[in-house]
């Protein structure tokens, strides 16, 4: 099935001709969602570099929906795919670096756990919870994911952003509002391109210690099932996976979609489920909740697009 936006629709042609071998038609998200699910995306594009980005950004038409992808973990894409150009940024915004003055700068598409990595070799932190995020860093800014009980956003000294007219700028952190698992930006239209990220010489770093982390993380969460991470955010002075098990959740399934018997506020594709498959575990998983203990779970995960 495919997807148009009719705002777009006349220049549709001369976008994929103007940045050929970037830009595809009704891509299927199931190849760039860690779900393995989702229908097609009206527009797939990859940009070469931040100025490739900002030329197809001015190009698009004003009516023309944005979606940004890292990973594609965090993110439900529905079985009648996305309208609009969805913006895969893992290849091209791919910088991390030391800076003189202590920060290390982080483009967007660089993997969380990558930065945990190369902050330890570097033996500055605390910077090991990234390792437990399994996004990239423009996805822990737009949420302020954390684990391990750090945030992204404790250690953001400011950002460099593109708006939808492709002007770029720099802005600080504290113009954002930021909160657990949410970010209030200053600009609804602005996409983040990078950070500075500030962190303290911490000389026992080591990748070993990263090494453990993961070691203790597979041995608690579904580690290489198709997942999106955590489903849920945890209500304030509890945890969504101890109320999800409470209700006895683990092992509920509709269609291919199942709550995971190692984490229960992990869901799985066991390989055929549907987004509708999921989405559906997800309401009946906060309907359940709801009933046993009077808390209504919030979504971690964005769940986008058009059913099928």
């Amino acid at each position: 099935m495919s997807v148009r936006s009719p705002a777009a629709a006349i220049d549709t042609e001369a976008l994929l001709s103007r940045f050929a071998g970037r830009l595809l038609r009704d891509e299927p998200m199931s190849r760039h969602t860690s779900w393995h699910v989702g229908g097609p995306a009206e527009l797939w594009f990859e940009p070469r570099d931040r100025s490739d980005l900002a030329e197809f950004m001015r190009a698009l038409p004003a009516g023309m929906s944005i979606t940004w992808v890292g990973l594609g973990s965090n993110l439900l894409v529905r079985d009648g795919g996305l309208r609009g150009a969805v913006i895969s940024v893992h290849g091209a915004l791919s910088a991390l670096e030391q800076r003189d003055d202590g920060t290390v700068w982080c483009e967007a598409g660089v993997p969380c756990a990558r930065i945990a990595r190369q902050c330890a070799r570097w033996q500055l932190g605390p910077a090991g919870f990234f390792v437990g995020i399994p996004g990239t860093l423009g996805g822990a800014l737009a949420m302020n994911a954390g684990a391990y009980g750090g945030e992204t956003w404790a250690h953001v000294a400011g950002v460099e952003v593109i708006d939808r007219s492709g002007t770029i700028r720099r802005r600080d952190a504290s113009e954002y509002r930021v909160s657990y698992r949410h970010v209030e930006p200053p600009a609804a239209d602005e996409a983040f391109l990078a950070a500075s990220l500030r962190f303290v010489a911490q000389p026992d770093a080591s990748t070993d210690a990263l090494r453990d982390l993961l070691v203790e993380r597979k041995r608690q969460q579904p580690i290489g099932e198709w997942s999106c991470g955590s489903v849920f955010t945890n209500p304030s002075g509890d945890h969504a996976a101890r109320l999800i098990e409470a209700a006895g959740l683990k092992g509920r399934r509709i269609g291919g979609a199942v709550v995971s018997a190692k984490h229960a506020n992990f869901i799985l594709n066991e390989g055929e489920a549907s987004a509708a498959d999921l989405e559906q575990l997800i309401a009946l998983v906060q309907h359940e909740v709801a009933r046993h203990a009077g808390v209504r779970l919030q979504t971690e995960v964005r769940i986008v697009g058009e059913a099928a």
